[in-house]
C-alpha cells in the first residue's frame, strides 16, 4: 500500500506518468492512489521529486 502525504504534493503528475497499474489519479488539489489495483511496485515512490510518496502496510 502506497501512503501520501497531501501536504507535501505540488501535483506533477510524475507518479502518474510511471505508474503501469493506472492506480494512481491526479486531480486539481488531490491524488488518488487505488490500492486495489496498485501492484506495489514502487516506482512512482522512487520518481517522486518532492518526497510525497511512501511504501506502508
Amino acid at each position: 500500500m502506497i501512503k501520501i502525504k497531501k501536504d507535501l504534493c505540488d501535483f506533477c503528475g510524475t507518479c502518474v506518468s510511471v505508474c503501469p497499474d493506472d492506480a494512481i489519479e491526479l486531480f486539481e488539489t488531490r491524488v488518488i492512489i487505488n490500492n486495489e489495483i496498485c501492484t506495489d511496485c514502487l516506482r512512482c515512490v522512487k520518481v517522486c521529486p518532492f518526497d510525497v510518496l511512501e511504501a506502508g502496510s
